[in-house]
């Protein structure tokens, strides 16, 4: 190489910086805004997860409640197919006519239509239960019937608004109205000059400075103003977005709220009012199931007639699928003001053994 033949090796180190003075807090309002758009992205996150577990719970619920109806269809058809027997056997005795057995055959062959649909849609539950348990497409075990689930816990009495604040996407609409005053302020400080500083900091290797003479160190500090003297127009005008930029975020904010009420006031209506359409539900379903019985017996004591019969079934059928759908909608009603109030509301202590509580 040149230089006398000699090896030299050279390294050359620069650090540049800029600050700008945060005089008017500009940029304390910037991470303001910035932090307020993370949080809110969590609140959005954890919506998703309260969302998820929501479509869970209700596509589980639709699952034994379709279990629930294919069980009443299948002992449906066994009814009807009861009274096909009986109608057979008093045909080949004489003492009925073939409309009695014809009747009944329809009546059993229009039950067991429903059973493979109701097949078919169990197989489509399961199926996306389990592609939202993130697992390929399988039949699903299940813990419980719909007869056996329990519709806990109690809602207490006169729930506190302060339980709203849970809500993810209320929440999230009050961290996006924060970020968005945050950029009012960060605008309105653009109208203020900005001081900046520049540092230049050198160093030269040992080697290089063995070669250079004088000091190989280096130091310039710099400041800059900067205003807004040639950009008026721009900062008037970021400025008004900002403005309106806020009072969306506000209308946002309200409207959040508006609809947290009212989801919260529908799901405790729907539960008050399901627990009354059940119960009258589950007394119709067993005055008719008292009417097959008795129509039956007095059929095969001869002081009935197959209608009776026929029609005491066919009443109890749709009444048994209403009943079925009615505890259905009872447990979606908890599922509903579960996510109304962002994940369920706190239940009250347990009392302590031995004693009540105080």
């Amino acid at each position: 190489m040149p230089n006398d033949g000699q090896t030299a090796n050279a390294f050359l180190g620069v650090l540049n910086a800029a600050w700008e003075l945060d005089l008017w807090g500009r940029l304390r309002r910037l991470d303001e805004a910035a932090r307020a758009r993370y949080l809110a992205t969590e609140e959005a996150r954890r919506g998703l997860a309260i969302t998820l577990v929501s479509d869970v719970a209700q596509a589980y619920f639709e699952l034994l409640e379709l279990d629930l109806q294919l069980d009443i269809a299948r002992r449906t058809a066994a009814a009807f197919a009861e009274s096909r027997r009986l109608f057979g056997e008093r045909l080949a005795a004489g003492a009925a006519s073939e409309l009695e057995t014809a009747r009944a055959e329809a009546a059993l062959a229009a039950t067991e239509a429903f059973i493979p649909d109701l097949e078919r849609q169990i197989a489509l539950k399961e199926n996306q239960l389990q592609v939202l348990a993130g697992r390929n497409p399988a039949a699903l075990p299940r813990a419980a019937t719909l007869l056996q689930q329990v519709v806990r816990p109690d809602v207490p009495a006169g729930l506190p608004a302060a339980l709203l604040e849970r809500r993810p996407d209320l929440r999230a609409a009050e961290q996006e109205l924060r970020a968005a005053n945050a950029q009012v302020g960060a605008a309105r400080a653009d109208f203020l000059p900005r001081i900046g500083l520049t540092a230049l900091f050198g160093t030269a290797s040992a080697e290089l400075s063995s070669l250079a003479a004088g000091d190989s160190r280096a130091l310039a500090l710099d400041a800059a103003v900067t205003g807004p003297l040639f950009s008026a127009n721009r900062v008037r005008g970021a400025y008004r977005q900002a403005l309106a930029a806020r009072d969306e975020a506000a209308w946002r904010y309200r409207q959040a709220a508006l609809t947290a009420f009212r989801e919260v006031a529908d799901a405790l209506a729907a539960r008050a009012q399901l627990e009354a359409v059940y119960v009258r539900q589950a007394r119709a379903v067993a005055a008719y199931r008292q009417a097959v019985q008795l129509a039956r017996d007095r059929y095969r004591a001869g002081r009935a007639s197959y209608f009776e019969v026929l029609e005491a079934q066919q009443q109890l059928f749709p009444a048994e699928n209403a009943l079925a759908v009615t505890r259905l909608n009872r447990l979606l009603a908890v599922v509903q003001l579960y996510q109304a109030l962002g994940g369920g509301w706190p239940l009250a202590p347990a009392p302590p053994a031995g004693g009540r509580p105080r």
